[in-house]
């Protein structure tokens, strides 16, 4: 037997904090318990001034308690509420944090580790999640934009330019894990709630993405529907980059804090289903290619994804009814409808952020016709379209977990918003092969130097593309395919692949890191057909399609990175290496719809791609647009 325990947490006190900025100059500001009158503490050019019984949250001979009751504590006792207010005058920016510091003097005392802190932003409507329930845990370094020294637990950090009150809520509570037997009863911890605050340059992000890509909207980007909030308007600052693509954030569910994610552009373009089957996402072949772990499927390809996003996500066809509205439980779905047009709330579908200037497939069937769902076309305009026959473009969404925080970027489009645990530096000397499907590498000569990673598919090089179809003095180069619609290093295509570009585009240097000889697949890719026929015998992967050997070729339909990376009318139709029919090869138009035509026809453009030796390292860059891959030859 051991002594019974109760949840004592000693205080329920209102914190009022009020920071005067005057003009622009350093400051920094702390506090302390100093009894129940009004205090002033004046640092530069900032006067905080608060009134309060103590600043210390203490807790005694509690029990274990789980996240889902610790979050919600509302007993007298069991939260501790403040206020942060600023009072600012001038041009001036504000970087403020609010930290938490063990200030536990008892020899009986819980280890931190055992100790979870959770703190939200009181609002009209409730409380807003700020950070996730987590164990104390002290930083390492000083935080400079704030003035908050080492030794102390960042609980928020947030900056400010207009007067502004925040109302905050903390809760502490002893973790799950812990076990209380044996321990004797009566451990206490305490911890002393701090701010600090500076003035200058604003503060990199830090923070739940779920917070952060809310918080730095403008007025009116918003819609709430009672269950997500939604990111609405023109052009957000809501840009994510992740795993190599360029995302927009949709919304945030506001119970689970996930956020879901949109891909900027098309990566690739499918039938929705196989011929003759119904409209459904359930055992579709866009399900398929979105949640395939193999080395062909996105999710396979998506970095660390049961890090980053939620597995059992429950994709709607619709708005969120019921549960017989859910397509189907999976890891990557498609944007529905509903969230489509609710994303051009106070605008229009053609004015709206997520029409990308392509066509591409939702997850929504077609409410009169059982063959048919619903694309957006390269206007932004939403209609019922055949789902075996077309070839739309697929742009993948995904659920960023609750735990995910933004570390760099401010939402725009040049610079985007970056996840923690993907965003690397110093990579000098790491093998391309390393890296992520999407991510920017330099290489070749002049205007026709952009490529980008597909896969590693031969499992020790890494297979590129060029970003976009080659170019001469800024047009797009056209030519014919061939006199069939099979592809070799001799027909009309190849012949200038693996001649004319390696002399003109790509120069020794870049041709030495080239495998000498690379399968390219020819399956045939029909009417309402998956797209493993591009490189296996069949749907079920038994064995490889024909194929043939060269230096350099193109890609399949359905691969990665077979999609339109820029808005109708800025980019051209190129070609794939895939047969249609015995007289027909498969093209990605320009606006994004996958087509065939004759090989010897129509001229199209050419997107080199080639597979790089195992051996090639990067010296510098991040694999961003702003900041490709560098490579050489290694060791």
């Amino acid at each position: 037997m051991f002594k019974k325990k109760e949840n004592i947490i000693i205080i329920v006190v209102l914190l009022i904090m009020v920071i005067a900025i005057i003009g622009v100059s350093y400051a920094a500001f702390s506090y302390s318990g100093l009894g129940t009158k009004v205090n002033s503490i004046t640092t530069g050019s900032i006067t905080m001034e608060y009134t309060e019984d103590d600043n210390i949250i203490s807790m005694s001979g509690a029990l274990p308690t789980t996240d889902a009751t610790g979050k919600v504590r509302l007993n007298p006792g069991e939260y501790f509420d403040f206020t942060v207010s600023s009072k600012i005058a001038g041009d001036v920016n504000i970087n403020y944090e609010i930290s938490a510091k063990d200030v536990t003097t008892s020899e009986r005392k819980i280890d931190g580790s055992n100790i979870k802190l959770y703190l939200t932003r009181l609002t009209d409507d409730g409380e807003e999640e700020l950070m996730t329930p987590e164990t104390y845990n002290e930083e390492t370094s000083e935080n400079t934009y704030t003035g908050r020294p080492s030794g102390e637990m960042s609980l928020y950090t947030s900056s400010m330019n207009s007067s502004e009150t925040n109302r905050y809520r903390l809760r502490m509570y002893v973790t799950e894990e812990y076990n209380p037997q044996g321990d004797g009863g009566g451990l206490t911890f305490s911890v002393r709630i701090n701010v600090y605050g500076k003035d200058g340059d604003k503060m990199p992000v830090n923070g739940p993405a779920s917070s952060v890509v809310l918080e730095n909207l403008t007025s009116g980007d918003t819609f709430d529907d009672g269950t997500d909030t939604f990111i609405t308007g023109t052009d957000p600052n809501n840009y994510i980059w992740y795993s190599g693509k360029l995302w927009r954030a949709v919304s945030v569910n506001k119970e689970a804090k996930t956020t879901k994610l949109v891909t900027q552009w098309n990566i690739s373009t499918s039938a929705y289903v196989k011929k003759d089957d119904y409209a459904t996402f359930e055992g579709s072949i866009i399900k398929e290619w979105l949640n395939d772990t193999t080395v062909d499927g996105f999710l396979y390809n998506l970095r660390d994804y049961d890090k980053f996003i939620v597995e059992d996500y429950e994709w709607y066809y619709n708005k969120k009814t019921s549960s017989s509205s859910v397509a189907s439980i999976v890891p990557v779905g498609l944007l529905n409808e509903y969230e489509y047009e609710t994303s051009y709330t106070g605008t229009t579908y053609n004015n709206g952020y997520l029409n990308n200037g392509l066509e591409w497939w939702t997850l929504t069937a077609s409410r009169d016709w059982d063959s048919m769902a619903i694309k957006v076309d390269e206007k932004g305009d939403s209609s019922s379209w055949y789902v075996a026959s077309s070839y739309e473009g697929i742009r993948p969404s995904i659920n960023l977990k609750s735990s995910v925080k933004i570390v760099d970027g401010d939402g725009t489009v040049d610079n985007p918003y970056r996840l923690n645990g993907d965003n690397d530096s110093n990579l000098r000397g790491t093998l391309l092969s390393s890296r992520y499907s999407g991510e920017y590498v330099r290489f070749g000569t002049d205007e026709n130097n952009l490529y980008r990673i597909v896969s590693h598919e031969n499992g020790t090089g890494t297979k590129i593309v060029s970003a976009e179809p080659l170019k001469s003095s800024g047009e797009f180069i056209t030519m014919n395919f061939g006199s069939n619609a099979t592809f070799s290093s001799t027909n009309t295509i190849g012949t200038f692949l693996n001649g004319e570009y390696l002399t003109s585009y790509v120069d020794s240097s870049y041709s030495s890191m080239i495998e000498d000889n690379t399968t390219w697949y020819l399956g045939t890719v029909g009417s309402g057909s998956s797209y493993k026929l591009a490189k296996y015998t069949d749907a079920n992967m038994t064995g490889y399609t024909t194929s043939t050997n060269a230096k350099v070729g193109l890609l399949r339909m359905g691969e990665l990175m077979a999609g339109q990376f820029d808005r109708y009318g800025n980019n051209t139709n190129y070609w794939t290496l895939t047969p249609y029919s015995s007289s027909r090869v498969r093209f990605v138009r320009n606006d994004g719809y996958a087509y065939y035509y004759s090989p010897s026809g129509d001229s199209d453009g050419v997107r080199p791609s080639v597979n790089l030796k195992s051996n090639v390292q990067i010296i510098n860059g991040d694999g961003t647009l702003n900041s490709p891959f560098e490579i050489q030859l290694g060791s």
